[in-house]
């Protein structure tokens, strides 16, 4: 048996790197889009089982190798809205830091902070299940838009019904839950701290990246076995997330999306302030014809990964329409991967919320992937 200690073992990066990443935030003089990949423009997002050249011929998708062409078009027209993803040079040192911690009935809950990139320090909660004898699944946790941020899927305030990472803390995953900036413990101005990115959203993206390297280092966990899940703001974060990482094998979005054209009837100024994607309404002028990619598109770039979504029926941020047409027009990419059981909707009958039978749903199911 492989006994598990609290030893932290940061990733090696080099001093080359580091001067780089630091000369290139001091100066502030990089365009955020210069590295962006370049997109294949695709009529209609929700035709995935066709691939398009730069000419704009068309083929079918057929094979698995069509599709990982395809989802490479599906991750560059992702980040032609929300900004490129950063590269090695801004993977710097992630000087864990320890702030605290008390033990929670089935778990010890640790504070701790790590650096995302140079000048910049995420607060999370690190919830480790008591009595692990052997390296176990990990969780990304991702809040929803609420002042307390990352405390609320921990267990500390907040609704219950998205008390997320403590109840799968419970369950024996160990649970990394970040501050999504500007949000709980992580004041951030998007206009100064993150004017190297093109995004809010791309910020996030970044720093859960990062997350993922830590739950990566800890001798607690299995680096084969993390997902991520998130509600609301982090019901689509985690999709971005798991579509620009693949190390993600799971995902779990509630209240997470809908397609742009059904997301207020096509009124998508809600997803262009700074701390999401403002060149939606800067570059493509709020029109959702215009977006260069598309929710179908984000589920099918997670095959043959696996994706859960809980979309109630009444949810006013993401008509449930859309969602069915999103799953539909996703299935068949999941089929072609012989993985059509990980594409899974459920669709209670609520408002804007995680009911428990759906939870626990969603939980079941990560235990069908990760264990």
């Amino acid at each position: 048996m492989e006994s598990v200690t609290n030893a932290y073992h940061p990733p090696r990066v080099s001093r080359a790197a580091l001067a780089l990443a630091a000369g290139l935030q001091a100066s502030g003089a990089v365009d955020p889009m210069a590295n962006a990949p370049k997109a294949i423009p695709y009529p209609d997002h929700s035709r995935l089982l066709e691939v398009r050249d730069a000419a704009g011929s068309v083929r079918r998708v057929s094979h698995p190798a069509d599709w990982a062409e395809r989802a490479s078009h599906i991750r560059a027209g992702l980040q032609q809205a929300m900004g490129p993803l950063p590269g090695a040079a801004a993977r710097v040192p992630l000087d864990l830091e320890e702030c605290g911690e008390t033990a929670s009935g089935k778990y010890l809950r640790r504070k701790i902070r790590f650096t995302p990139e140079v000048g910049d320090r995420v607060p999370a909660w690190l919830l480790i299940p008591h009595g692990l004898r052997h390296r176990a699944p990990a969780m990304l946790c991702l809040h929803q838009t609420t002042d307390i941020g990352k405390d609320e899927p921990a267990g500390l305030g907040g609704r219950p019904s998205l008390h997320y990472a403590h109840e799968l803390a419970e369950r024996g995953y160990v649970c990394l839950v970040p501050d999504y900036p500007s949000f709980g413990e992580y004041p951030y101005e998007f206009a100064k701290q993150g004017a190297h990115h093109a995004s809010g959203s791309i910020k996030a993206v970044w720093n859960n990246v990062r997350a993922v390297d830590v739950l990566e280092s800890l001798p607690q966990v299995d680096p084969s076995r993390i997902g991520v899940i998130g509600h609301s703001l982090g019901g689509h974060n985690a999709l971005f997330t798991a579509v620009l990482e693949p190390r993600l094998k799971a995902v779990v979005t509630s209240c997470g999306f809908t397609p742009f054209h059904h997301y207020y009837r096509g009124k998508v100024a809600g997803w262009t302030s700074d701390r999401y994607m403002p060149r939606i309404r800067t570059v493509y002028g709020n029109d959702a014809d215009r977006i260069p990619f598309d929710f179908h598109e984000i589920l099918g770039a997670l095959a043959p990964r696996g994706v859960f979504s809980n979309s109630p029926l009444r949810d006013d941020n993401f008509e449930i329409t859309g969602v069915r047409e999103a799953f539909a027009a996703a299935a068949p990419v999941f089929e072609l991967h012989g993985a059509g059981s990980r594409c899974v909707l459920r669709t209670p009958d609520s408002g804007h919320d995680f009911p428990e039978a759906e939870r626990h749903a969603a939980y079941a199911w990560l235990d069908s992937v990760l264990r």
